[in-house]
């Protein structure tokens, strides 16, 4: 069969020109389909494969005499793979969808293909093919059983790897942590923590022609004494490396962070996400004490890593001062880069049971959950205080003024100048202009 893998854009409607430009540029620099190279990287060779990322500006060919039609989205690009997937329907391609969208709400993706993939597809995609293959697609498809990483072969990326500056690379899947607003929620296994045996993953990073790459892994310090031994297993790899972490456990393992810092990890992606315990509590996310969020950026500037903050707002507990009192706060910190959202109850979620069931949510237009719309009705503030709050932030964090403060600081600086810079300002320009 010839079969198309679709990575969608954001609606073009919803940005200008240059914003688009921009976005498409940041795309290639961070944001590799893995989703789509690991099921390339499955697919029996008696398959034609393309693989189409629209983010970076890639078109679709729907005159491509194509068998099969593979979709994954998340909820901000799923009003695209819908329109995506309706116009070749209409043209007698068989369309499959899947990714954290349609896993969580099927019975509306289904409306748009002819099969939808719940959860993780390795196991199920391989049945797909061979239901096709015999007239015999089922409406949908749910895994039976955790996928054993052992059986997922490095990613395919011959189609791919020109385009973007990072790679992407998955070690392990799954987290024990139930996050109110996390994505991973509506996964089933999504609580099995899977690890994919150690030398698999080197000799991955090894066919990986990229300098830099990310481990797309939910975090590396669910379990450290894994995480150790990878790293052990890096050093010497000549690559550089950025991953998602926990804020507690950084600060508690300096192991980890030494062995980290010698493998080449260059950040930590970090989700303190509020500076209020109470709405960590509320939100249940157990791995962050406020009281730790000092002492663990530190320990990681310490070993010459960099640190990306995640933030958040809209919370119950978030009053119209919570801005003034962040930025200060991550002023504090010395962060160079950060983002700050507003919070969204992604479909599937706890967070999006409980406001819903409180009559909160006042939109399910999907192309408004993109981090930097307002769709919920917050309790301590109004929505047009939530949304100018949260660009306001942006605005002081990423200011020039703001900027010159935080390089004067001494633990700031001895990150090196120009790393810094180059930090600063494509941050800027990804979350002050374009999001």
């Amino acid at each position: 069969m010839n079969i198309l893998f679709i990575q969608p854009r954001l609606s073009e409607m919803q940005k200008s020109w240059w914003k688009r430009s921009i976005d498409r540029a940041i795309n290639k620099f961070y944001a590799p389909p893995l989703t789509l190279e690991q099921l390339y990287a499955i697919t029996p060779n008696d398959h034609d494969v393309k693989v189409i990322d629209e983010r970076i500006g890639q078109k679709i060919n729907y005159d491509g005499n194509y068998d099969l039609v593979g979709i994954t989205a998340f909820t901000p690009y799923i009003n695209r793979a819908y329109e995506i997937a309706d116009a070749f329907r209409k043209m007698g391609v068989k369309v499959v969808l899947g990714g954290y969208h349609p896993t969580a709400i099927p019975d509306e993706a289904k409306q748009h293909a002819d099969s939808v993939l719940l959860g993780e597809a390795e196991y199920t995609w391989l049945q797909l093919l061979k239901d096709v293959e015999n007239n015999g697609l089922r409406p949908f498809y749910l895994p039976d059983r955790p996928i054993d990483q052992n059986d997922i072969p490095p990613a395919k990326r011959d189609q791919t790897r020109g385009n973007y500056f990072y790679a992407a690379v998955q070690a392990s899947r799954g987290c024990p942590n139930r996050c109110e607003f996390c994505a991973i929620s509506n996964l089933k296994f999504r609580n099995i923590v899977r690890k994919r045996p150690v030398e698999n993953v080197i000799d991955e990073i090894k066919t990986i022609s990229q300098k830099h790459f990310h481990f797309y892994d939910p975090s590396l310090t669910l379990h450290p004494t894994y995480s150790k031994s990878l790293f052990r297993e890096m050093k010497g790899l000549n690559k550089k490396f950025t991953c998602n972490g926990n804020v507690g456990a950084l600060n508690k393992d300096e192991e980890l962070l030494k062995l980290a810092s010698e493998a080449g990890c260059t950040r930590w992606y970090i989700g303190f996400e509020s500076f209020s315990q109470q709405n960590m509590d509320l939100l249940k996310k157990q791995t962050n004490r406020v009281e730790e969020y000092a002492p663990a950026v530190k320990k990681i500037r310490d070993y010459g890593m960099d640190i990306y903050g995640l933030f958040m707002f809209g919370m119950d507990y978030d009053t119209p001062d919570v801005f003034d009192s962040t930025l200060k706060a991550v002023n504090d910190l010395g962060l160079i880069a950060a983002n700050f959202s507003i919070l969204t109850p992604y479909p599937g979620t706890p967070l999006h049971d409980r406001l819903d069931k409180e009559g909160r949510i006042f939109s399910k237009d999907w192309s408004k959950y993109r981090w930097d719309e307002v769709v919920i009705k917050p309790k301590g503030m109004s929505s047009e205080e939530l949304l100018h709050g949260v660009r306001k932030i942006k605005r002081e964090f990423y200011s020039l003024h703001n900027f010159s403060q935080m390089i004067r600081k001494e633990k700031v600086l001895e990150l090196g100048l120009m790393d810094i810079f180059s930090t600063y300002f494509f941050s800027m320009i990804a979350y002050r202009f374009v999001k």
